[in-house]
């Protein structure tokens, strides 16, 4: 019997991986929905090579176009006009729309969906409580697609989480953990996207350079596992392999290891332990003798002291570091603030009194996560431009 699968973004980094691991073994899917934003030809090749049922494009001009195209898909210009019309359930859905906006997006699609797993750290580090309470509400199942969380989640399976002592999320260092800090304050985007091992879109690019990333994925980690933040630890692992270590009570320690290539954890995700295989780059005697770990050089990458800023529990303060962080880099990217700056404003954002106050509200809906992120943004835009002059 064919899986039903969804793809929510599925022309970006992670929904073209998905599309990759889909064709390979297409008599086994039943593709029911794909959602595309601005991206014509990929969206177009993709209908030809998955044949879905259902189209959400939320650009209308993309719409409209496609609508006159193919006759036989059902295709939507929102998401409201689909959930409208199906309300059967999918057995696998893959939420990967990046930013805050895939939010929506994936509370909407919980309730249509056995098993949801979400690539969208955006909404896990804002929004858990409101996803927790939707997956609890309609049986949906859970599961982590970033690298790191799914090698969590993997090691965890048939322990019990109180037994955890440490857990270890690597980061590779990004593109500047050799250069010097001068040189680091100076780098210019085309340095700052040029990750050394994993190929990923702009902005978690910067994030990684900046070390951001691994920021929210320690904050994604906390809220999915429901640990204490001291059980974590963040470690530089240039060479990116170990992708998480868990440390258990009973004296054990485990490791997960793979090539950096998104389709292995996106793949298992999918099959869950069938007989299916995928092709990847042997890891060897000569790899696993040169591993690497080591503290991070807080000089270099002031951002990871934001931790300390956090509230222990989910709060709307996360809101503000995300849409702080999304606008600094968006800025960056257009060479409107230098790099280092990215740092410099968010500190400065983070320490504001106004917004202090949200570290003591937890968010009970989504149109308060969408507001302050409007707010947010407009605060670090008007910020960075008087920074600039």
């Amino acid at each position: 019997m064919k899986k039903k699968i969804a793809i929510i973004g599925s022309t970006g980094s992670i929904g073209k991986t998905t599309v990759e691991i889909i064709k390979k073994d297409k008599k086994s899917f039943d593709v029911i929905l794909l959602t595309a934003n601005n991206n014509f030809r990929e969206i177009n090749k993709q209908i030809n090579y998955l044949k879905p049922k259902n189209l959400v494009i939320n650009n209308k001009k993309i719409y409209l176009e496609l609508k006159k195209k193919y006759k036989k898909i059902n295709i939507f210009n929102n998401f409201d006009s689909f959930f409208k019309k199906f309300k059967k359930k999918i057995d696998y859905t893959i939420s990967a729309i990046s930013g805050l906006s895939g939010l929506q997006p994936t509370l909407d699609i919980i309730k249509h969906t056995k098993n949801i797993a979400i690539a969208n750290k955006e909404s896990i580090i804002c929004a858990w409580n409101l996803i927790q309470k939707e997956l609890k509400k309609n049986k949906t199942k859970f599961i982590p697609v970033d690298s790191e969380h799914f090698s969590i989640w993997y090691l965890l399976k048939n322990k019990k989480i109180q037994t955890v002592e440490e857990i270890v999320i690597t980061a590779s260092g990004g593109p500047f953990l050799n250069w010097k800090i001068n040189n680091i304050k100076k780098a210019t985007p085309k340095f700052a996207i040029k990750h050394p091992n994993w190929s990923m879109g702009k902005k978690i690019s910067v994030d990684s350079a900046t070390m951001m990333n691994k920021v929210f994925e320690l904050i994604e980690a906390q809220r999915i596992f429901n640990l204490d933040r001291s059980k974590f630890k963040i470690l530089i692992h240039p060479q990116s392999l170990v992708h998480a270590i868990i440390k258990f009570d009973n004296g054990l320690t485990k490791l997960l290891i793979h090539d950096t290539n998104m389709k292995i954890p996106i793949f298992n995700s999918i099959y869950d332990n069938s007989l299916k295989k995928i092709a990847s780059k042997k890891i060897g005697t000569k790899e696993l003798n040169n591993l690497i770990f080591k503290k991070i050089d807080l000089n270099k990458f002031p951002a990871t002291n934001i931790l300390k800023y956090l509230p222990r529990n989910i709060s709307l303060f996360e809101t503000v570091i995300v849409s702080c962080n999304d606008e600094l880099v968006d800025l960056f990217l257009k060479k409107k603030i230098t790099f280092w700056s990215i740092n410099v404003i968010l500190k400065k954002i983070l320490n504001l009194k106004e917004f202090s106050k949200y570290k003591q509200i937890t968010p009970n809906n989504i149109r308060q996560i969408y507001k302050l992120s409007e707010y947010v943004r407009l605060k670090t835009k008007t910020l960075s431009i008087r920074s600039a002059t």
